[in-house]
């Protein structure tokens, strides 16, 4: 029996890139013989195990093959004559089919170390093709390793854009486009995921929405960018940079989808491009099955983004308005989140991108004044349903002290 560590803790380790978590390929064992050390049995459609102690996941070599549509669709071979070498073979990229024993020699048979070093992205054969989840694995890798210069192998993107043309990527579900996609979003570089996804056509295949913003052009005295595309992934660009949390990142992902429903006699003015976006962002997170407090923030800033912009404009009443539609008073955190995915939308425009947003103090003032007034500051004979009457108009009030100060 022999153990080698491999996968992303062997790439990580040779690129000097962090990582967390450790598995293992084991060649010439059987299940009885890991069950009989205390490993614990946790794979479904094929032998893997957790270590005793480190509870690292160990999996029996083997092999697979094509039977069916989707990533689904496939029959796994296990036993003790399964070699390193024909383990390693299945896997997707060359980088990620290096495996190290436990005196740190390195095993090679794909030259993947070769592709570290030359920042390629290579499949390891063409069985990539054979399964579709991969197109979004590589546009993830190309994003988090983007800050090391990675390119995707040109012939790696020619079989990913057979890929996205064979409809396989229909066959993808939901919670596994959400779970590559929201990985992607957290990456320093998320928008080349997205680059790289529409590069190969799969943008198409799976955002649709966002696809159709690419060629809308809006007016270049507000967007010097001019293309809606663009402007989406320079906006994501300022949520990486400022690392916002992945609400706040799929908010600014999709605040702009209503411009790609602009009519053409229209552009490149997009009045009403808030109320458009409401369906079609509602369909992207119904389709992709978003968390519920994702897609709440990513509807608010979808309708309500061009208000921040306007804050000082706003008269209190309307501002306390937009407040409470952001359920200030119970949750202050979407406040703020909805704040910071306005100011990446301002900052994510060609030559913009450290302009001020005085926007910004000026809202999270605004909510700590209205969150200030209590019903306990209230005179003791106001009762009943006055309280409530009462307590808008003082927070009215509040705000058109704060309008005023800064006219």
């Amino acid at each position: 029996m022999q153990v080698y560590l491999v996968g992303g803790a062997v790439r990580d380790q040779l690129l000097g890139h962090p990582y967390h978590e450790k598995d293992y390929v084991v060649v010439g064992a059987t299940p009885e013989q890991l069950l009989a050390q205390g490993f614990q049995p946790v794979g479904k459609d094929f032998p893997v195990f957790l270590h005793p102690e480190t509870k690292d996941e160990y999996a029996l070599a083997r092999t697979e093959r094509k039977s069916g549509h989707g990533y689904h669709g496939f029959e796994f071979f296990t036993d003790v004559s399964v070699t390193l070498e024909e383990d390693l073979i299945r896997r997707d990229l060359t980088i990620n089919a290096i495996a190290m024993d436990d005196d740190g020699k390195i095993y090679d048979p794909y030259h993947g170390h070769d592709d570290l070093n030359h920042k390629i992205l290579r499949h390891v054969s063409d069985a990539f093709a054979e399964d579709p989840l991969r197109v979004l694995r590589v546009a993830r890798f190309a994003a988090r390793y983007h800050q090391y210069g990675f390119k995707v192998a040109d012939e790696t993107l020619e079989l990913m854009q057979q890929l996205s043309a064979s409809g396989e990527l229909k066959a993808l579900t939901a919670e596994r486009v959400w779970k590559e996609t929201s990985r992607a979003l957290m990456e320093k570089d998320a928008d080349v995921y997205f680059e790289v996804l529409r590069a190969c056509g799969a943008l198409k295949v799976l955002f649709p929405e966002l696809d159709a913003l690419y060629g809308v052009p809006q007016r270049p005295e507000y967007h010097p960018e001019i293309d809606c595309g663009i402007h989406t992934m320079m906006s994501l660009q300022q949520a990486c940079k400022a690392n916002y949390s992945l609400d706040v990142r799929f908010a600014v992902l999709v605040h702009d989808l209503g411009k790609a429903l602009t009519p053409v006699e229209e552009l490149p003015r997009h009045i009403m491009h808030e109320e458009r976006g409401i369906q079609p962002v509602t369909e992207v997170c119904d389709r992709l099955k978003v968390p519920t407090n994702t897609k709440q923030l990513a509807l608010a800033v979808c309708k309500e983004h061009l208000k921040s912009h306007q804050a000082f404009t706003l008269k209190a009443g309307t501002l306390w308005r937009l407040l409470q539609r952001l359920d200030v008073l119970r949750r202050p955190e979407r406040v703020e989140a909805f704040i910071q995915a306005c100011e990446c939308d301002a900052k994510g425009r060609l030559g913009l991108e450290d302009r001020d947003y005085p926007q910004a103090a000026y809202l999270r003032r605004a909510m700590e004044l209205v969150r200030n007034i209590k019903a306990s500051d209230l005179p003791a004979e106001v009762k009943g349903p006055d309280i409530g009457e009462m307590l808008i108009q003082k927070r009215i009030d509040a705000l058109a002290a704060l309008k005023a100060s800064h006219q």
